[in-house]
């Protein structure tokens, strides 16, 4: 039981393995690998869209990788090939989308829904006192009124 428990734990700890299916999609270069795998890490996979391109193992993952790669060989920038991916796959592919018109509701959503909800609850709780109960006159006054109809 120890033991199941050990290697659970183990699994638990060990960050996920990268996506790389064979040594050779890896580039020779250490610097050159680092900087692929950092750029893989910016990039959505379109098929799982909860994993960067670098920890999915799908085939669409595997030529955005080898891609990322190609481009980096040629001496293109980290910045020129994310932006060249945007370019070609929307503003989608990155996981963490740049702050634009267009993705300011994105960001701004838990702040608003926050502020949202801080007002709903402080409506609650300060809701007003009950109304004061009727004096004799008023009563009275009341009563009148409502037997003239």
């Amino acid at each position: 039981m120890r033991l199941l428990f050990a290697l659970c734990l183990l699994f638990l700890t060990i960050p996920p393995s990268l996506a790389v299916d064979t040594p050779d999609e890896m580039l020779p270069d250490p610097a050159l690998e680092q900087k692929a795998q950092q750029i893989g890490q910016q990039l959505r996979c379109l098929v799982c869209q909860n994993e960067s391109i670098e920890e999915s193992s799908a085939p669409l993952a595997k030529d955005l990788r080898h891609i990322v790669r190609q481009q980096l060989r040629q001496g293109r920038a980290p910045k020129d090939i994310e932006a060249w991916m945007v370019q070609r796959y929307g503003e989608f592919i990155r996981l963490r989308p740049a702050f634009s018109a267009m993705t300011a509701l994105l960001w701004l959503m838990p702040v608003l829904s926050l502020m949202v909800a801080l007002l709903l609850a402080r409506r609650l709780w300060h809701r007003s006192a009950p109304p004061a109960p009727l004096t004799a006159e008023e009563r009275h006054t009341l009563d009148s009124m409502l037997k003239k109809d």
